[in-house]
């Protein structure tokens, strides 16, 4: 059974015997971070600043440990055991929560609209509004997927940057993809990513890509189906190229040392938080650069990509949502955005970063963050949709068959995955 479908079951079946944590007083707040160090610290930072100002206190901890984040969130909404806020709420799954009656519409706290309209723009909050037109989450974080690049490699292919489109992209796979010690196994690649048939996978992969070539088109639109086009089609078989023609490497990307830093592939994709990762481990003479997701030969126009947005929600177990709210405001205020890209060199969803004098001094100290700071104008998050989950596990069974296996066409497997999120949409 799937998590939202699970989710949406106990919640109907309801919260017997539940019991509620309470916080040291009626006033104090409870904040969940992610288990990330940086995080860690950048929650530690302004809880400490607000408790040396404040009666009531934020008692902030990570999420606690479990199978995967999104299974301890469903656990604590079951058993009303949720904290106040929660930090890093992946933007697929709010609806089903909201939905659910579980999140405090955020609209209705006075100041709420007019501050995040300010800070993230039009744009941005026609995308986090929920089909009852009410907003639920809190616009924080993204990690725009691009391509990282081996600028050495891609230099000895000729090329002066990452290849940009579908064609380029594997003709670079062609020349870079080899069997280097003659054992008959090819042993690098011009890139790797996730194999496994997982639905989260689909969004390093599938998703990015899907953006890239549609503009930043939805997968479902009006509880249907919108992905049967050319550009789902023209993804997939890019992909079943660059695996049936061994240029990208079927072994799980998690197996091993760091192929890129290796040299034993020339490309990845990835997101800005990689950046330090990279700077933290690469050889002194490793040189990388960024670009854009691969897009069709055709393409006109900017190159949107998956934003990966982690955002802040506060659950109706919050016994004072203004007063959360108010803590909230620390964090993603102009200091508190800059504090958060120096700790964890992650791009705060917010407009207009280039044009801030503040955010200018950061990023000329860490020029890697500009492309995602630029690409931040191009991002989309996920659509609305309850059975989101459900409908990547479905895109996810077909890109096995499909892109990893050679099984089928792309043009058949995107057909019966999209029968498939009709049929699970009610759409017979």
């Amino acid at each position: 059974m799937k998590l939202t479908t699970f989710l949406l079951l106990l919640l109907a079946i309801g919260t017997l015997g539940s019991c509620s944590t309470d916080s040291q007083n009626k006033d104090d707040i409870t904040f969940w971070s992610s288990n990330a160090s940086q995080e860690i610290a950048f929650s530690k930072y302004f809880a400490d600043k607000w408790n040396e100002e404040q009666n009531a206190k934020v008692h902030c901890q990570p999420i606690p440990e479990g199978q995967s984040s999104e299974e301890v969130i469903m656990a604590a909404v079951v058993g009303r055991t949720t904290p106040d806020i929660y930090a890093n709420m992946w933007q697929g799954l709010v609806e089903v929560y909201a939905k659910s009656g579980v999140l405090i519409p955020l609209d209705t706290i006075s100041g709420f609209t007019d501050f995040i309209r300010a800070r993230c723009g039009d744009k941005i909050i026609k995308e986090i509004t929920s089909s009852d037109g009410h907003i639920y989450q809190i616009p924080w974080k993204i990690n725009p997927f691009m391509t990282i690049y081996n600028q050495k490699e891609i230099n000895k292919l000729g090329l002066e940057g990452a290849p940009k489109t579908y064609t380029s992209y594997l003709n670079a796979g062609r020349a870079f993809s080899k069997d280097t010690d003659g054992d008959g196994y090819i042993d690098r690649w011009i890139g790797d990513t996730e194999v496994k048939n997982i639905w989260h996978q689909r969004l390093n992969n599938f998703y990015p890509l899907y953006l890239g070539a549609s503009h930043g088109a939805p997968l479902v639109k009006d509880n249907k189906a919108a992905f049967n086009n050319e550009y789902a089609v023209g993804v997939f078989a890019f992909l079943q190229e660059l695996y049936k023609n061994g240029y990208f490497a079927k072994e799980s990307n998690t197996v091993g040392s760091d192929k890129f830093l290796a040299g034993s592939t020339a490309t990845k994709w990835t997101g800005a938080w990689d950046v330090s990762y990279l700077e933290r481990y690469k050889d002194e003479d490793f040189e990388y650069n960024i670009s854009h997701m691969p897009v069709p030969d055709d393409h006109q126009g900017e190159v949107y990509t998956y934003a990966d947005p982690k955002n802040m929600v506060i659950f109706n177990t919050c016994k004072n949502p203004g007063l959360a709210w108010q803590f909230i405001k620390t964090l993603i205020d102009d200091s508190g955005d800059l504090k958060f890209m120096e700790l964890s060199g992650q791009i705060p969803r917010r407009q207009n970063l280039k044009e801030n004098e503040l955010f200018i001094n950061l990023l000329n100290r860490y020029p890697k963050l500009i492309p995602f700071v630029d690409q931040s104008e191009y991002v989309y998050g996920t659509d609305n949709c309850e059975v989101l989950i459900e409908v990547l596990d479905i895109i996810s069974q077909e890109y096995e068959f499909c892109v990893i296996h050679n099984k089928k066409t792309a043009e058949q497997a995107i057909t019966d995955a999209a029968k498939a999120v009709d049929v699970l949409l009610g759409n017979f």
